[in-house]
């Protein structure tokens, strides 16, 4: 039977400063990214992404913007991901320096290398853009190259 993942991911802006929060992750997929993770039963994408950046950076984080998703579609499996992507810039609260994901900190995203960041996330970037997105489709397999489409 095919599996279905559902994910959030949130970038939270510092008007301030121009920084982004960022994580360093050490579990699961690793590099540089933005909070999130997993939605639980019961549990709305919305409060999935304001219970992970709690948990992920001690922050809290309000009016997040929806700013779409990406669906994978795995062509010989059947398995689907799916990514909800959220902004804010309205937070309060003490950040942790890191927890068991990695450790979290304020930067300018351009400051790394595309070496350092996670997996997928420079190609998550447009859906975080104001350039009007708000699904990005891809189909995959193991053996063959892939290429998120935007719409």
């Amino acid at each position: 039977m095919p599996k279905i993942e559902m994910t959030t991911m949130v970038m939270i802006q510092n008007k301030a400063t121009g920084q982004v929060l960022l994580e360093d992750r050490v579990k699961s997929w690793k590099g540089l990214s933005f909070p999130g993770g997993h939605i639980e039963d019961g549990e709305s994408f919305y409060d999935c992404a304001v219970r992970e950046v709690k948990e992920e950076t001690g922050l809290e984080v309000r009016n997040l913007k929806f700013c779409g998703f990406v669906h994978w579609y795995n062509n010989q499996t059947g398995d689907r991901y799916f990514t909800y992507f959220y902004k804010t810039a309205d937070f309060s609260g003490d950040l942790i320096d890191e927890t068991d994901e990695g450790k979290v900190f304020w930067a300018r995203l351009s400051d790394f290398p595309k070496e350092r960041l996670a997996p997928n996330l420079e190609e998550y970037m447009p859906m975080f853009s104001d350039l009007g997105y708000s699904e990005a489709y891809c189909s995959w397999n193991k053996d063959e190259p892939w290429e998120l489409v935007y719409q």
